[in-house]
């Protein structure tokens, strides 16, 4: 997976999604993203459904990389512990994948704000599928 590599779905390209690395050893994926003023609710921060699509974007990305470009996760669960409001910006995403089979993946997925303090955790299990006509 290359560093610095935008994602190219629509829904990646609005979050401002960036693959900034992969460790294959760890199964950890570090990504960039920008959440833009219009996910903001009246509180001022990231709407809280909004911030799932964070979470699902690096634990996604994790899938991708672990399974070098092949296979993509389509949840079938997630439990998202929001730790402390997501600040609108720049954020930093790491997505691991826990353990990975032929058919399901245990995921974990935390967002950071930039200073490193965690804001969201999560984890989810998901079915593994062939990534669309090979593109993402």
């Amino acid at each position: 997976m290359t560093a610095g590599r935008n994602i190219n779905a629509p829904s990646s390209r609005l979050m401002g999604a960036r693959i900034q690395h992969h460790d294959a050893e760890t199964g950890t994926t570090h990504m960039n993203f920008i959440a833009p003023e219009s996910f903001a609710s009246p509180r001022g921060y990231v709407h809280g459904g909004l911030v799932a699509g964070f979470l699902d974007e690096v634990m996604g990305a994790a899938v991708l990389g672990a399974s070098d470009g092949a296979m993509l996760p389509l949840n079938l669960n997630s439990n998202i512990s929001y730790l402390r409001p997501v600040p609108l910006g720049p954020l930093k995403g790491e997505g691991r994948v826990l353990k990975m089979g032929r058919n399901i993946a245990y995921l974990e997925g935390v967002l950071l704000d930039n200073d490193g303090n965690r804001l969201i955790h999560a984890i989810s299990t998901a079915m593994l599928t062939e990534v669309p006509n090979g593109k993402v």
